[in-house]
């Protein structure tokens, strides 16, 4: 939906699919997926590592301002989340690139390719290395506030939540059950979700737009943003609003509640995964991370 002209461009996310289930069935949904789940576990973990890392500095360095328990949260979930997207956009960019060019290949004049490892050749051989990182700036610009808004928006929800439920202060002793855990933090990723999706979608748009281009188009993002305007108005930076919502909230919930697991098992002792039970996790978490690309893929 993003890289579709105004003559091209289907009335809604259903259109969409039946065109693509029409002209190349269910795997038409899953082009690109080869590459996603190759690059997409090292850089979560890279990421992950990053935010971890982060996460504890930001808290202390915030902690002499008094805020209120949410803003807390909010500022150090924001600086671990901007910290570890940049870390992990070495990786996720190329993945990204190579990724963007397969699921459009032969659509509204675009190459065709055999696979992820031709996209590489060929873009490598026409640009050389650079060209895997061909939208790298507004990448950065795109997720790293995306990941930012995102686990500020998970970190304070989940704490007025809480706090609208007038449970799990630190003082009344109470203990939550793992199903109020889990519905709180699942609450907590859909509404991070939809936070992020709402604010980066129009950069997100303007950079799928440069990654995708032929060898022999090389527009600025200014003239992306002059295209889009005068195709649609402002309304042409919002196009595919509906799946990045869906996706990022989706799988950003999936992810989270692995991630809110682990962590809850040791702050530490995960990193060597000498006990049998972190070990089965490790493994589901693997699983969860492959089961959540083939739903949320397309």
């Amino acid at each position: 939906m993003q890289v579709a002209t105004k003559d091209t461009l289907e009335k809604d996310v259903f259109s969409v699919i039946r065109g693509i289930l029409r002209t190349d069935g269910v795997p038409g949904l899953y082009r690109g997926f080869g590459t996603v789940i190759t690059g997409a576990i090292p850089a979560r973990v890279i990421f992950l590592t990053a935010l971890e890392t982060t996460k504890v500095a930001a808290y202390k360095m915030v902690e002499p301002f008094k805020f209120s328990e949410p803003t807390q949260a909010a500022i150090a979930n924001g600086i671990a989340g901007m910290s570890a997207s940049l870390c992990s956009q070495a990786v996720f960019v190329p993945i990204d690139v190579v990724s963007q060019k397969l699921m459009v290949q032969g659509y509204s004049g675009h190459a065709s390719y055999n696979g992820g490892l031709d996209v590489v050749r060929k873009v490598v051989k026409a640009d050389g290395i650079r060209g895997l990182y061909r939208g790298f700036g507004l990448s950065v610009m795109t997720y790293s506030p995306s990941s930012a808004v995102w686990w500020a928006s998970y970190g304070s929800s989940q704490r007025l939540i809480w706090r609208l439920l007038g449970e799990g202060s630190a003082n009344d002793g109470f203990a939550p059950s793992q199903g109020q855990v889990v519905l709180v933090q699942a609450a907590g990723g859909i509404f991070a979700g939809a936070t992020a999706s709402c604010i980066t979608t129009p950069l997100d748009t303007i950079k799928t737009r440069l990654q995708v281009m032929g060898h022999d188009k090389r527009p600025s993002a200014r003239q992306v943003v002059r295209k889009l305007i005068a195709e649609d108005g402002w309304t042409g930076f919002y196009r595919g609003l509906g799946p990045r919502f869906f996706s990022m909230s989706a799988w950003g919930t999936s992810m989270i509640l692995a991630y809110e697991y682990l962590s809850m098992i040791s702050p530490y002792s995960w990193l060597f995964l000498s006990d049998d039970s972190i070990r089965l996790f490790a493994y589901a978490f693997h699983v969860m991370h492959f089961c959540s690309c083939i739903i949320f893929h397309f």
